[in-house]
């Protein structure tokens, strides 16, 4: 088990053992006897060294008189074994897997919340650029180098933006505007692209300047799938949160950096400063 896995057991544990002593059971023993359990395994749970099931927070929440927070503690039960997703794990066989498995999570997903600090979100990258990414996905983890199927894959993507009636809420760093994958032609190509994007009637691209005053720290980036998942991606693993607690700090974060953010003439403003810093540098 992950050690941010365990963390999190042991906070539910915590979590489950408040609801035991403030219902009145002072023991474990008591409450073993009023549940049917071998004390042991409330001892196990209550220390975070056994995941408990879905109906065993529901026969805990009832028993105690937190019924209400049956939804919120299953969602860390089902989530608890896959909270950290480790990248070598996921990428073993190569990048076009983990890009295929986005693919639902799209479909089914009607408000996109996203955030990226210092690269342009995979969707509305253009096919070059999503190939350096992978190129140096591919040398970072030393994995099997399937980059032509996974740009693919991941460009696959793109029409989501097209079709149905999602909404995209994007917000990029400034900084994304400049941290160069592939040179000045790449990079220029897209900034067009994101130029291009910015008339879809249903997509909203921001940017946070560099010196705009922060009411958070810009953090990792991060994507949310309506209210139902976070996705948040570290150089050794992707978060997946789906507790609606932590959802709602994502919300909020997302929020706050919104604030910072600029929209319209000003981001083009901002790409079309971009692109001119690319035109003094000569092609690589």
């Amino acid at each position: 088990m992950t050690t941010q896995a365990q963390e999190t057991l042991q906070a539910l544990g915590a979590r489950l053992r408040s609801f035991r002593k403030d219902a009145g059971y002072t023991s474990g023993r008591a409450f073993a006897h009023a549940t049917a359990w071998h004390e042991s395994k409330v001892s196990r749970i209550e220390h975070g060294k056994q995941r408990p099931s879905e109906d065993d927070i529901r026969t805990w929440c009832q028993i105690t008189g937190q019924a209400e927070q049956i939804g919120d503690l299953i969602a860390i039960v089902r989530h608890v074994d896959e909270l950290w997703l480790e990248w070598r794990r996921q990428l073993h066989t190569g990048a076009e897997k983990r890009q295929h498995q986005a693919i639902p999570v799209y479909a089914r997903t009607k408000i996109f919340r996203i955030w990226h600090p210092t690269v342009v979100w995979g969707t509305l990258q253009t096919t070059e650029y999503a190939a350096k990414v992978f190129e140096q996905v591919v040398n970072y983890y030393e994995i099997p180098d399937d980059s032509e199927a996974a740009v693919a894959k991941r460009l696959e993507r793109q029409h989501y933006l097209y079709q149905g009636d999602r909404i995209f809420n994007v917000l990029l760093g400034e900084q994304a505007l400049y941290t160069n994958f592939g040179g000045t032609d790449v990079m220029k190509g897209q900034l067009d692209r994101l130029l291009a994007v910015m008339r879809l009637p249903r997509l909203s691209l921001g940017i946070v300047p560099r010196s705009a005053p922060a009411s958070i720290w810009p953090g990792n980036s991060f994507s949310l799938f309506d209210d139902k998942l976070a996705l948040v991606e570290t150089y050794s693993a992707e978060l997946s949160v789906s507790q609606p607690r932590e959802i709602e700090l994502y919300a909020k974060a997302f929020n706050l950096l919104q604030q910072a953010a600029v929209h319209g003439t000003a981001v083009r403003d901002l790409i079309f400063t971009a692109i001119q810093h690319f035109d003094r540098i000569p092609p690589q």
